[in-house]
């Protein structure tokens, strides 16, 4: 039984939080750098244990638990180095020209406070406790508090663990992390509208993350939510493409979109293409793939039951085809695979085909002219992928299109399929609403440590009161914008 914690055992943990916010705004870019990798490390040294608990909460391979931990440290290291090479600062610096009356003007980010994750199921490591938002946060030099997600509680504890015994071996305060459990709305409700949160991460469905903005946005002090939500990631598949590769198009289709019983948020959930002899080609192979997939148990019963409730509405709508589905027979909370086809003008008019159904289930869209494919690609919302399977030729007999396709997602593929998400730099795991709350941002790669810090501006001071980032000898030695050049050199300035 996961314990409920209480609203007065939530209100000490953030008070905690707040008293080590202080701490943390005297940290340096290396001391906390030096805190991430310490993490990295003692998470690295956790036995079997580990991947036994969280297989057992989640039915998760081995495998696939095996390679989200060396993810899950690979995060916190990547992170590290990069909060270490001052690039968060953004450190900028503007000399004075008393013949312009110009005075010295400085500007860096620092971290925005306390702020509150919601670990998601479908990653127990990389997008949980101690996943990339944790490390972002503190990188940025915020304290989190976790709100565990109930489907892997054992294996979060461990996570917790991991963590703050690398907080007690360094020293440092206790409210640098804390962990809340419990299974009620009422705890991620308090903790959202608490006046001492300064930002939410949030990994899940619309509804969820739509209720934490809502609560957040109507908030005395309203405060920003990163919330990751639904998408249905289409896949356009144009003509040449399809007359050379329709098969092995449908064999790359069905294992993204049967990948972990489908339960990534990257799911290539639709795809979209001109109804001929090439389409028919790929609907046939993709028919005998999907019957091919084995039945699998999904992470737990809740999302099986919203996945077996959401695809049989997709499977009542009208003018819906059923192509193909996987085994049927298998008992338990096993996700069976299956795919569906309707025509363009159901597709547009039907908003029920157009939302996410979590899963291992897909749609294939056939349309019947070149102004239906603009149509859906005008219609759609805002999305964390959309996939060109294209040639050359393609992109430029579809310009238009495409380019209409940029302004709807984060991250726009030419071939290949979006399920594999890298932690790079050049990662944008985010879209337009409702696929997050803020497309500005991503919650994978280093950058996502920009969520959690804001910039403060100093005019005129001395430079033995400014920080160390911004400082004439740059102690640090980061990278900073000075009058508009990028460079690390110390400034041989007189201080007064």
């Amino acid at each position: 039984m996961i314990e409920e914690t209480s609203p007065q055992n939530i209100d000490r943990r953030i008070q905690m939080a707040v008293e080590a916010f202080r701490f943390l705004k005297n940290t340096t870019i290396h001391e906390r750098a030096e805190f991430m990798n310490a993490v990295a490390n003692q998470i690295e040294a956790l036995g079997e244990e580990l991947l036994t608990v969280a297989h057992s909460e989640t039915s998760l391979p081995l495998a696939r638990l095996t390679g989200e931990k060396a993810r899950t440290t690979g995060q916190w290291r990547s992170y590290a180095k990069a909060v270490a090479a001052g690039i968060y600062t953004e450190a900028r610096i503007d000399l004075p020209q008393p013949e312009k009356q110009k005075g010295d003007i400085r500007k860096y980010n620092v971290g925005i406070g306390p702020v509150v994750i919601f670990g998601a199921s479908n990653f127990p490591f990389a997008f949980s406790t101690a996943g990339g938002d944790t490390a972002s946060a503190i990188g940025a030099g915020c304290p989190v508090i976790i709100k565990a997600h109930p489907a892997h509680p054992q294996t979060s504890q461990i996570m917790a663990d991991a963590i703050t015994t690398v907080v007690s071996a360094f020293g440092w305060p206790e409210g640098i992390f804390s962990h809340i459990t419990g299974t009620s709305y009422e705890i991620g409700a308090y903790l959202a509208q608490h006046p001492d949160i300064r930002a939410i991460a949030f990994t899940g469905s619309f509804n969820g993350g739509k209720a934490l903005f809502d609560i957040a946005s109507c908030r005395e002090n309203p405060v920003p939510v990163f919330a990751e939500m639904g998408s249905i990631n289409p896949v356009f598949a144009f003509q040449q493409l399809l007359e050379t590769k329709a098969e092995t198009l449908a064999k790359e289709y069905s294992t993204s979109l049967t990948l972990g019983v489908g339960q990534f948020c990257t799911n290539p959930g639709v795809l979209i293409a001109l109804r001929g002899k090439p389409l028919d080609r790929f609907i046939n192979t993709l028919k005998d793939e999907i019957q091919k997939i084995a039945p699998a148990n999904m992470l737990h019963k809740g999302i099986f039951e919203n996945f077996e409730k959401n695809k049989n509405i997709a499977l009542k709508q009208p003018d819906v085809e059923i192509i193909a589905s996987g085994h049927t027979e298998a008992e338990g909370i096993v996700g069976n695979a299956s795919v569906i086809k309707t025509n363009a003008e159901t597709f547009l008019n039907n908003p029920v085909l157009s939302e996410e159904v979590f899963g291992p289930f897909g749609i294939v869209v056939v349309c019947e002219t070149e102004e239906e494919l603009m149509e859906i690609a005008r219609q759609l919302k805002g999305q964390l992928t959309i996939t060109i399977a294209a040639t050359n030729e393609d992109v430029r007999d579809n310009s238009t299109l495409i380019n209409v396709l940029k302004d709807k997602c984060g991250r726009l593929l030419f071939n290949g399929m979006p399920t594999g998400v890298e932690v790079v730099y050049g990662m944008q795991h985010g879209g337009p609403f409702p696929s997050t709350t803020d497309s500005r941002f991503t919650s994978v790669g280093p950058d996502a440590v920009k969520r959690f810090v804001r910039p403060i501006s100093f005019q005129n001071w001395p430079d033995e009161f400014l920080p160390e980032e911004l400082k004439n000898e740059n102690p640090l030695q980061i990278n900073r914008m000075v009058d508009g050049t990028m460079n690390s050199e110390s400034l041989k300035l007189q201080t007064t």
